[in-house]
């Protein structure tokens, strides 16, 4: 089976005054987080949908998903973790105590807010993390890297040519994904806040999926005008 997790967890501190979390504010006619599970529900390669989300946020997600999607039979809301490591485990917990787990099950992980993302991503990310075990989702750095140890002076300069910049999905074998988690210390555990580095760490292999420049994540109040600007776009292409 192929489930798919989306990550709301996010509160929003970055969007400005609003005090509503920003998977849940408006894009063009609904809400950012609807239009994110609708690229899941809609994609014949996931079996099963997750969302996770704060624990205050769980009935109002699952009536905005019965308003908007009211045949999303394979949509499931529950609580997210502490963490963004949190709410993956979370996800992996559920599925464990609910569904039949092979070493072919897979789970693709994404954030609420990047709605944008394309069915050829999901499915590349389905495929890839089949043959691989894990994938990320990754676009060409087109900025110069600047590493900085201390926060005020450069320490070096890596060759862009060998950057690049992480979206998601990252997707996993469910059973070896659980098997790395498990091998992690408690001094790991703090300081990890992404599962493909977690397998680098390890020395497991990460498949890079190709990206889109326009899977964007929406975190500030400009990238919700470049949001609603590539909805426009996108409703006059259709």
């Amino acid at each position: 089976m192929v489930f798919a997790a989306i990550f709301a967890g996010g509160k929003g501190s970055r969007m400005g005054n609003s005090d509503t979390p920003k998977q849940y504010l408006e894009l063009g006619s609904k809400p950012i987080i609807i239009h994110t599970v609708e690229k899941f529900f809609v994609n014949d390669r996931i079996d099963e949908i997750i969302v996770l989300c704060p624990k205050p946020w769980v009935a109002h997600t699952k009536d905005l998903i019965k308003r908007n999607l009211p045949d999303g039979k394979k949509i499931t809301v529950i609580e997210g973790g502490e963490t963004r490591n949190g709410t993956l485990e979370n996800a992996i917990e559920f599925i464990e105590k609910n569904y039949e787990v092979d070493d072919d099950t897979v789970i693709v992980t994404h954030d609420a807010v990047r709605p944008f993302l394309t069915h050829r991503i999901i499915e590349e990310n389905v495929d890839m993390a089949i043959k691989y075990g894990a994938t990320d989702t990754v676009i060409p750095a087109t900025d110069t890297i600047v590493e900085s140890e201390d926060g005020d002076f450069i320490s070096s300069i890596p060759n862009r040519s060998k950057m690049y910049q992480g979206q998601t999905p990252q997707s996993f074998k469910l059973k070896e994904l659980r098997t790395v988690i498990d091998s992690l210390t408690d001094e790991e555990k703090s300081i990890l806040t992404d599962a493909c580095k977690i397998y680098t760490i390890k020395n497991k292999p990460v498949y890079m999926v190709k990206g889109e420049v326009f899977n964007i994540k929406i975190t500030y109040p400009y990238d919700m005008k470049v949001a609603n600007t590539l909805l426009k776009g996108k409703d006059s292409d259709d």
